[in-house]
């Protein structure tokens, strides 16, 4: 267990440094020019070369990543052009909205989509069980931006009950929750009917129905352990997407998270800050991963962590 750990880690480490590295060398190479974007339409080629030297870009490639490299192995991440304050600290200071938003939106997934796929799957090859079918294929054709859009027009303008943007109170984490659990709600209980259904014809249950176990019984007891793991998995993945920031229903609702921080960052060339927000974005992604891998021992005993179990 504890080898595996190290190893995981290690592994962990290594993809987040070469995730990093990679953003490094491409937003480098993509068009546009930081000092024009900080010193404006009227600066002088004088003010755009002193700029470029006062953030180092200047500098061979090479040079600027190896300086890169050396100040994020020391905690140093740069400062935000855009900002002017420690790109890690702005990150951080946006990173609880997201969690917030991601988490709340995870929950209602889990809330809604897992009965919704178990009653799907109890009910397969019904009217009832083909309409919903049919409306969890809209729910996840339809874009988030034209989800968002449409809830906020609803409930923010015709119907005003609900806050048009922001987090002032905490009715402004509705519209954007449901706007991304809507999706996530169509792939999971689309998940758990097909695993759910599986399982309900499964020989093992059919033969646990002949010994006189209830329907509840086999349905949350039997079926729903063994559909437990990809159940998990896909949770666990669509969560670890969030946590990167949900990008258009952040715009949408004017959320003050990872996502529109990203985008301000991308506008205007702030590499310091692109660079913070995908390191510690991708390591909470990996942690999540992390997380769901040790998990499955405690869902299936015949799962075994960093060994393989011979038969």
């Amino acid at each position: 267990m504890a080898l595996y750990l190290l190893r995981r880690l290690g592994q962990s480490a290594l993809t987040v440094f070469l995730t990093v590295s990679a953003v490094f060398v491409l937003i480098r190479l993509a068009p546009g020019d930081p000092a024009t974007s900080f010193a404006g339409p009227l600066a002088t080629t004088e003010d755009l070369e002193r700029i470029r030297e006062q953030f180092g870009l200047d500098q061979p490639l090479m040079v600027q990543y190896l300086i890169f490299v050396r100040d994020m192995l020391t905690g140093d991440l740069g400062t935000s052009y855009s900002f002017q304050a420690p790109a890690f600290d702005v990150v951080m200071e946006r990173l609880p909205y997201t969690t917030t938003l991601a988490t709340s939106a995870i929950l209602v997934t889990t809330l809604l989509a897992l009965p919704l796929g178990v009653w799907m799957a109890r009910r397969a090859n019904t009217a009832r069980e083909i309409g919903a079918d049919v409306g969890t294929v809209a729910a996840q054709s339809m874009p988030e931006f034209w989800s968002g859009v449409m809830l906020l027009t609803v409930f923010a303008v015709l119907v005003p009950v609900l806050p048009a943007s922001g987090f002032a109170t905490w009715g402004g984490i509705v519209l954007p929750t449901m706007t991304v659990a809507l999706l996530q709600i169509a792939l999971v209980s689309r998940l758990v009917r097909r695993e759910m259904t599986a399982n309900l014809n499964a020989p093992y249950l059919t033969a646990a129905r002949s010994r006189g176990v209830s329907e509840r019984a086999l349905t949350w007891r039997y079926a729903m352990s063994n559909a437990a793991i990809p159940v998990l998995t896909a949770l666990g993945t669509r969560f670890a997407a969030m946590l990167n920031g949900v990008v258009v229903v952040e715009v949408v609702f004017a959320w003050p998270g990872v996502g529109s921080l990203v985008v301000r960052a991308l506008e205007t060339r702030d590499y310091p800050l692109i660079q913070a927000t995908v390191l510690v974005t991708a390591a909470l992604a990996i942690l999540v991963q992390l997380l769901i891998d040790l998990a499955y021992p405690l869902l299936d005993p015949r799962v075994r962590i960093g060994k393989a179990v011979r038969r």
